[in-house]
């Protein structure tokens, strides 16, 4: 196997494993609280919601792949910077969210369950769950697609990683595993940061040679004579961060301006949950010292 192809499947291996795992972690506490109360007849739907969301995610990788197909070539262009742009900007948001949620995601996902029985409800909660996953997975694998060049590696890569997200997830759950979610969203988080700023560099440079965009031939650096696009180091940049010999001043300033303090803020970001963390038992320990009178007085007027 060559190293760019390596490159290119390891890069999205990654990012197939993270999603993945997040999607699989989501509907792991799902069923677990289902079968914790006592609702096993309501995990169906779970299924119900989950194999609808991975029939969006595949159509909609297939809109993105095949749609642009026969417009002219500025017009591929033009579509393909604006939908780079817009994974990474959901892609960015995904990360920070999951930074600032992943302590919290159980309980909200268990008062969502009670708010979403009957009908219904649950089947759309685990789509909406798992979909939101599978739609940033499927617009963020196609536009590191383009970026790349390839089609079937990026897939292989993905494909593997979400088969390992849903044995790792199992396991997790099962009690048979334990994983430190913390710095594996931690590490896997900062690698999406370098790997989103190359599809958003190359995004701008699409829009570039559809002429939306200015300096196409304002050429910042050009490296491509020390690491050759074809040599091992090239490719293997290429494949994990996206990284182009020559660039553009408007690429490089769009990748400084969005890596520097993207990366500063996710560091906050990961940081930040030590402190917060005391305030947390204080409130539950304000329900719990509320839930007692109330199962107290509960019982007063049927004695």
């Amino acid at each position: 196997m060559s190293a760019h192809v390596e490159a290119t499947v390891f890069a999205n291996f990654l990012i197939g494993l993270r999603e993945g795992l997040e999607a699989t972690l989501v509907v792991g506490i799902l069923i677990a609280y289902l079968v914790k109360t006592d609702r096993r007849d309501q995990i169906p739907k779970v299924w119900a919601g989950v194999a609808i969301a991975i029939v969006i995610s595949f159509a909609f990788g297939a809109a993105l792949t095949f749609g642009p197909r026969g417009l002219t070539f500025k017009a591929q262009e033009a579509i393909g910077g604006t939908l780079s742009i817009v994974a990474v900007g959901f892609v960015t948001w995904m990360i920070f969210w999951m930074a600032r949620q992943a302590r919290n995601i159980k309980g909200e996902l268990e008062s969502k369950i009670d708010l979403a029985m009957g009908g219904t409800g649950l089947v759309v909660l685990a789509l909406l769950a798992v979909g939101r996953e599978g739609l940033e997975t499927a617009l963020f694998l196609w536009a590191a697609t383009r970026a790349t060049g390839e089609t079937v590696e990026p897939l292989i890569g993905a494909l593997l990683g979400l088969v390992a997200a849903v044995v790792l997830g199992v396991g997790v759950y099962r009690g048979a595993l334990r994983l430190d979610l913390g710095k594996f969203f931690t590490w896997t988080g900062g690698f999406l940061v370098v790997v989103a700023a190359g599809v958003l560099s190359y995004g701008i440079h699409d829009l570039q040679e559809a002429g939306i965009l200015p300096g196409l031939h304002n050429v910042a650096f050009d490296v491509s004579g020390a690491i050759p696009p074809g040599s091992w180091y090239g490719t293997l940049l290429k494949g994990t961060v996206n990284f182009n010999p020559t660039t553009t001043w408007l690429q490089l300033a769009c990748w400084l301006l969005y890596l520097v303090p993207t990366m500063t803020l996710f560091v906050l970001q990961v940081r930040r949950p030590s402190s917060p963390s005391t305030p947390a038992p204080a409130s539950t320990q304000s329900q719990a010292a509320q839930t007692p009178p109330q199962s107290q007085s509960a019982p007063s007027p049927t004695a």
